[in-house]
């Protein structure tokens, strides 16, 4: 029988399928941060995704929690952008698996400010960071909250889990939010999403479109967007079936003509197989 943190693991796969089909970059760590809590056996959520320091960067949150930040002063947002005791860990070279706050601090967390503070906004005593493989300081990725008892080994062990989705869609949102920038900056007659829909494009298939026009193989590609040279592969060949093309030149050089891609896109080579 599957446990509960079972079945909101295959939400959230779930869900990250839903996010890789969604066009608007906005809108995924949201949607993303509705259900991540549950997996791991938590409450609330804050991620960071910019970058950050005790005086700047935005802090993303989870739905329901957002009212009670909103009423804190610039003070005790500096206390949770610091990220304490979790930059210190991860900037001593301690990787990027995910710990909870007492394993990185020790009982001295217990009577930090900042777990004061997280008592007092949200009621919540425990936190367990969950970073984004391959980041450097300042470590991005999310801070997971939960009352009463700490995170347990389950809760960990799903955290760990996560990762490599939680880092696809970030690949992802990234790679959808610099699209939108280049085809926006552009003479494009339409709106980016709208090109894409035009085009019967998927989210999916218009980030493996701008990194087509980057030059980059398919092993590349794969390893940037976390999926096989197999996929990658399928994804170009659906892309040349909606755009009429038969190969890499010709498809950059096609969505160059539709205002997908910037024409300062430098052409590619011409080959036989992506």
């Amino acid at each position: 029988m599957r446990t509960g943190q079972e079945r909101a693991y295959e939400r959230m796969l779930s869900v990250a399928v839903a996010a890789l089909q969604e066009r608007e970059p906005e809108r995924l760590w949201p949607l993303m941060a509705s259900v991540l809590p549950g997996v791991c056996g938590g409450e609330a959520l804050i991620y960071k995704l910019d970058e950050w320091n005790e005086s700047s960067g935005t802090l993303g949150l989870s739905p329901g929690v957002a009212p009670a930040f909103d009423l804190l002063d610039e003070d005790s947002l500096g206390l949770l952008r610091a990220g304490y005791p979790f930059a210190h860990h991860y900037a001593r070279g301690h990787g990027h698996a995910p710990v909870t706050a007492r394993q990185a601090a020790g009982p001295d967390w217990s009577t930090s400010p900042t777990a004061r503070l997280i008592h007092e906004t949200i009621d919540a005593d425990h936190v367990l960071a969950v970073p984004l493989p391959g980041t450097t300081a300042p470590i991005t990725g999310c801070l997971i909250y939960r009352s009463g008892t700490d995170f347990d080994d389950d809760g960990i062990r799903f955290g760990q889990r996560l990762q490599p989705l939680l880092a696809a869609v970030e690949q992802h949102r990234q790679l959808l939010a610099r699209w939108g920038h280049v085809v926006a900056a552009g003479d494009a007659p339409a709106s980016p999403g709208e090109l894409a829909a035009d085009c019967d494009l998927t989210p999916r298939e218009t980030t493996v479109l701008l990194l087509l026009g980057d030059a980059l193989t398919a092993a590349a590609m794969g390893r940037r967007l976390g999926i096989s040279d197999r996929t990658v592969h399928k994804h170009i060949e659906k892309i040349y079936r909606k755009l009429g093309t038969r190969d890499r030149l010709g498809t950059v050089l096609r969505a160059q003509q539709l205002g997908l891609l910037p024409r300062s896109t430098p052409p590619v080579a011409k080959t036989g197989r992506a």
